[in-house]
């Protein structure tokens, strides 16, 4: 029980530092700011999952992990690339 109180204060405190984070990093691109958001959540409930051992998961959690971090990263490139076209939209 203890286990899953401190995980539950810590995905807290993670959701709010992630949702900060994405509002500076994202600043001109909601969109790409609420999602970002979602695969953190998505990431840290995997974790949550692996953390209570539900089943095995053959890995393919972790797998998922490493798929969202590779969307994650589109996103950054993704408002680069929307930073960088905006003066030539006209």
């Amino acid at each position: 029980m203890k286990r899953v109180m401190t995980s539950a204060v810590v995905g807290m405190v993670m959701g709010i530092v992630v949702t900060a984070w994405a509002e500076d990093k994202f600043p001109r691109h909601p969109n790409l700011q609420k999602a970002y958001v979602s695969l953190s959540q998505a990431t840290k409930d995997i974790t949550a999952a692996q953390v209570a051992n539900e089943f095995d998961m053959d890995g393919h959690a972790g797998k998922a992990k490493g798929f969202i971090a590779q969307a994650q990263g589109e996103l950054d490139l993704a408002a680069a690339a929307a930073n960088a076209n905006a003066g030539r939209k006209k």
